[in-house]
């Protein structure tokens, strides 16, 4: 299970973007994290070009097929389609990893348990 954001594991951290403008503001090694694929589709283009890694929020299994399709590094879901989404990741093989947003780490065994790919603590999302 990847755990990224918690204060003992150094980690990836994650940069909120929407316009290119904040892609190239951006430090250096972030993973550039999209909210709505629909959005930024053209963003996540470039970024797919640029091999820039890139990360896309995912509430139902459509965007985070469409996630896969465009090579993101990380899909990010919520509680409701954690378990969904991460049941296609497994049956399609996905190189993107599903990762579920917690806020305790006491929630790291639960999630652990429904064979999820990993977490990610509030910290590591700017």
């Amino acid at each position: 299970m990847t755990i990224i954001g918690h204060p003992w594991i150094v980690s990836e951290h994650f940069v909120t973007v929407d316009s290119m403008e904040k892609i190239k503001k951006s430090p250096a090694g972030s993973i550039l994290l999209f909210d709505d694929l629909a959005v930024s589709i053209e963003l996540v283009h470039y970024c797919k070009r640029e091999g820039l890694p890139f990360a896309l929020r995912a509430e139902e299994a459509k965007t985070a097929l469409f996630a896969h399709a465009l090579n993101a590094r990380y899909i990010i879901t919520g509680r409701e389609a954690a378990k969904a989404i991460q049941k296609l990741a497994q049956h399609y093989l996905f190189d993107t990893q599903i990762l579920i947003k917690i806020s305790d780490e006491s929630e790291i065994e639960t999630y652990a348990g429904m064979g999820l790919d990993g977490v990610i603590f509030p910290a590591a999302i700017e």
